[in-house]
């Protein structure tokens, strides 16, 4: 397995398929999932002839598990380590739910010099929580609750979590167990007091700055059916936010629209990088 080591010694897990002159896509994973929730994604353009680079956030995943640095600047500067270690220019980065806002905030601190596009699918900016300038967020007891379940089981927290993500809970969709269990397994595969303190971070930090610093091409995909994150106070500020973004609304889509809206997703990735 590859790892690149930051600044403050703590091993970041990576993948990195494809050739290495092609241009190169990054991905970030959502909460509290690890690079492979984007298995469908990285596949599917590895097989277009793409560069395909993902690693799992700390505290997640098969990274070190900290209980130092689990906060998003610290996130963001490990993008940038794996970023820098590899070399990398003219990066497309996609970043899920927490890792839209490891994306920004990748941009906000380190800029667009390594990057041409950014695309954030059901991804957590501009803040969750309300706020005075964003005022119909979601109450921070819904936050308080998730915290709980974390420390109280995280193990029976995740598998009833992976239901609502994925829309399972929705008349005539059937709950898809290797869903349930890819997710499960993922989850238990971190650290408890990483993700733990993570739930700050995609609840509570505001990235409205950091959107505005996008000057590269950008697009939001984002379910109108998704019960983690709404867009009403996610995807559809951030298209608003960031100069000239397009936006995409997957009518019924859940939060784990990677999942259950492979290929459509992956057709609009690669129209997006194309164009």
């Amino acid at each position: 397995m590859s790892f690149i080591t930051t600044s403050d010694k703590t091993r970041i897990f990576y993948k990195d398929w494809g050739d290495k002159n092609a241009q190169p896509v990054i991905f970030s994973h959502g909460w509290p999932l690890s690079s492979d929730a984007w298995d469908g994604q990285m596949l599917y353009l590895l097989q277009q002839g793409y560069r395909v680079i993902a690693h799992d956030r700390r505290g997640h995943g098969r990274s070190d598990q900290p209980a130092f640095g689990n906060d998003m600047d610290t996130y963001a500067d490990d993008l940038a380590a794996v970023i820098n270690e590899l070399d990398i220019q003219n990066a497309v980065l996609i970043g899920h739910s927490t890792g839209g806002g490891e994306v920004v905030h990748y941009i906000g601190r380190h800029g667009t010099g390594r990057v041409a596009k950014v695309v954030l699918i059901g991804a957590v900016p501009p803040i969750m929580i309300s706020t005075e300038q964003w005022p119909e967020g979601t109450d921070i007891s819904v936050f308080d609750g998730i915290r709980k379940g974390v420390f109280d089981n995280r193990s029976d927290f995740y598998l009833n979590l992976a239901i609502p993500f994925f829309g399972m809970n929705r008349e005539g969709v059937e709950i898809n167990e290797g869903l349930r269990l890819s997710f499960w397994n993922q989850g238990m595969a971190g650290s408890i007091v990483g993700q733990y303190a993570c739930i700050r971070e995609f609840s509570e930090v505001d990235y409205t700055e950091d959107l505005r610093k996008i000057t590269v091409p950008a697009l939001v995909i984002h379910g109108d059916d998704d019960q983690i994150v709404p867009i009403s106070h996610s995807g559809l500020l951030s298209a608003d936010i960031i100069p000239d973004a397009e936006l995409k609304i997957y009518p019924g889509a859940s939060h784990g629209l990677a999942a259950t809206h492979q290929h459509q997703l992956n057709s609009d990735l690669l129209a997006f990088i194309q164009s």
